[in-house]
């Protein structure tokens, strides 16, 4: 293993002692007294079967396993309509190995992508918790001996995996839908975009221009956080090897969640290969998670998401574990927006197979964890084939195109592209992966904003035409829920563009495909309650510095010290926002996962 890598993963399991032996503890007492079918009274089974009456004789049988579908099926969110049949073809396929399928329920599953800048997108992150209640809620009628958990996007998956690791004692397989074909390029959307912040494009060219993008069903093609989840199911070992990236629609496709459906049924407890979920996610997988986020070049988002997994399964990892894995691992994927190719010319290229075969041959990856498809991750670095109808897995060839893919030995570059900056504003993160590095140091006057809507009037205005730290503050989880601020990204851009120094400053979040602006993101703690950010006055200069990890106000440590923090704008209703103020009140800071579940729960 590389040595780096090892110590973090040492760390990682030292500091979690005292929480993960609990959590295993818990997972062994679930399977011994799980309310399960065979000791479920007789008319709780009945309101069970009621509803299957073609699975009712096998069911009452109690001969095979009884599989719950949890499902983020909807046909606005285009990654997840590719569901709307999959539960009636997954009994199907159940039946043929003697198992059986029921759907155990629903979970929302929001689309940032329609919500990016408005009202609806203060639910967005709290939706992740929602999901995470919603699953437990589908696996609490103790019918099941297994799930199958069907969900992509951006706070479904982290969601699905929160309420599913409080069920560890059960096996689980997240089935993926793939990414929709490839339109328009995607720095061809971005231009326009930019044209149309400036005035140049009308609103009629934009919305052509985003349909040719975003046009069929599917994932989003870009490399955000939905296609980052993608990638760390691979890593983790929660896929069916290589399932990742393969588009909808296609015979593959098809026979992937076909084996899924089947191969659940074999990892149950009552069998030889018992391969419980809480036992697959272990410290060793969460690195492989954290790996795998650098190597590629994902989302930023996952600093939130990653520790609020672990902390499901009583694992404890920081922003300081993610920093030091990211001066190891060398970044060999170049996707948009980090590169020109979207996830489509990355799978072409050799996707996950490629990244996973090279990672664990580099010793960055954990080969002996436990996944769904075997005793370790080596089947992950393997290639799912159709020989007619028949599935089969073959090696990962050589890179297709070393513009997209590159071995280890010769990455794009020698880190992982994230940096923690602390100073006297907070702790943050910055994704640089995107970032030209003359841009990664950035020291000029702030503009402190409290909304993203004033930063746009204000660009518009033409008040912000100058070098300029952009801060914008009381958008942390317990303000506002900490909202996507993606769409500041084409003005700031314009801006870059006009050859000015520029950069974010934000308790907010940035869009998973956030690009060429240096961001600082995640401030901690946020400015609601007293944060350092809140402290920020219009002018003061600012640098924001990944080079040496520095986010300062450098203001004279006497004013600092005696500044009063900025008053907190009212708590904004309407959109369904006030129903979160629980959520609000109860949420932790962002490096521990921004939850309040895990909060309310004490884990």
């Amino acid at each position: 293993m590389n040595p780096v890598v090892s110590a973090v993963t040492d760390r990682i399991i030292e500091r979690s002692r005292p929480t993960r032996a609990p959590y295993l503890a818990l997972i062994e007492r679930e399977r011994e007294t799980w309310i399960g079918r065979p000791r479920l009274g007789c008319a709780n089974l009945a309101h069970a079967y009621a509803g299957t009456p073609e699975d009712r004789d096998a069911m009452k049988a109690d001969a095979g396993m009884n599989i719950g579908i949890v499902t983020a099926y909807n046909d606005m969110l285009s990654a997840h309509a590719v569901y709307y049949r999959y539960p009636e073809l997954m009994k199907v396929w159940a039946r043929e190995v003697g198992a059986t399928a029921q759907v155990a329920g629903g979970v929302p599953a929001m689309c940032d992508g329609v919500t990016q800048g408005y009202a609806g997108m203060e639910l967005s992150l709290f939706s992740r918790d929602t999901i995470a209640l919603s699953t437990a809620v589908a696996l609490s009628h103790g019918t099941f001996e297994g799930a199958a958990l069907l969900g992509i996007c951006d706070k479904i998956v982290p969601g699905l995996l929160m309420g599913a690791l409080r069920f560890g004692h059960l096996p689980m397989i997240l089935i993926p839908g793939g990414p929709m074909p490839t339109g328009i390029p995607n720095k061809t959307k971005a231009a326009v975009r930019e044209r149309y912040a400036t005035g140049e494009a009308s609103r009629e060219e934009l919305l052509d221009s985003e349909i040719a993008a975003y046009h069929g069903q599917g994932t989003c093609t870009f490399y955000g956080t939905a296609n980052t989840n993608q990638m760390m199911m691979e890593v983790m070992g929660l896929h069916m090897p290589g399932a990742a990236f393969v588009n909808p629609g296609t015979k593959l496709r098809q026979q992937l969640t076909r084996a899924a459906t089947q191969r659940l049924a074999a990892i149950g407890w009552r069998g030889q290969d018992y391969r419980p979920i809480g036992h697959c996610v272990d410290e060793k997988a969460i690195v492989n998670a954290a790996v795998g986020l650098l190597a590629t070049g994902g989302s930023t988002n996952h600093l939130l998401h990653l520790p609020a997994i672990a902390r499901a399964g009583g694992i404890v990892i920081d922003w300081d574990d993610i920093d030091r894995l990211s001066g190891a691992v060398p970044t060999i994927a170049r996707v948009y927006p980090n590169g020109s190719a979207d996830v489509n010319g990355f799978e072409a290229a050799g996707g996950m197979p490629y990244v996973i075969r090279e990672l664990l041959g580099s010793g960055h990856l954990h080969r002996d964890i436990m996944t769904v498809a075997g005793d370790d991750l080596t089947p992950y670095g393997t290639r799912p084939t159709l020989d007619g109808d028949t599935l089969a897995w073959t090696p990962a060839g050589p890179s297709g195109d070393e513009t997209i893919l590159r071995h280890p030995a010769d990455p794009f570059t020698p880190d992982g592209g994230v940096r923690i900056v602390t100073g006297n504003i907070g702790r943050a993160c910055m994704k640089v992966s995107a970032v030209e590095r003359d841009r990664w140091v950035v020291e000029a006057p702030a503009r402190v904003f409290s909304d993203q809507l004033d930063v746009l009037a204000a660009f518009q205005a033409g008040e912000l035409e100058r070098d300029v730290v952009v801060v914008v503050r009381f958008q942390g989880p317990r303000a506002n829920g900490m909202p996507e601020l993606h769409k500041l990204t084409p003005a700031l851009g314009v801006l870059q563009n006009r050859g000015y120094r520029v950069a974010l400053v934000t308790d907010g979040r940035m869009s998973g495909a956030s690009g060429k602006v240096p961001a600082a993101i995640h401030v901690s703690p946020e400015a609601l309650g007293g944060g350092a950010i809140g402290l920020i006055r219009d002018g003061d200069l600012i640098r924001v510095d990944a080079e040496t990890g520095t986010l300062e106000a450098l203001v004279a440590p006497d004013e600092w010290a005696t500044r009063d923090p900025a008053d907190a704008p009212p708590a904004a209703t309407g959109m369904g926002r006030e129903l979160f103020g629980l959520f609000r009140g109860l949420a932790d800071e962002a490096e521990k996962g921004a939850s309040a579940v895990l909060a309310g729960a004490g884990l």
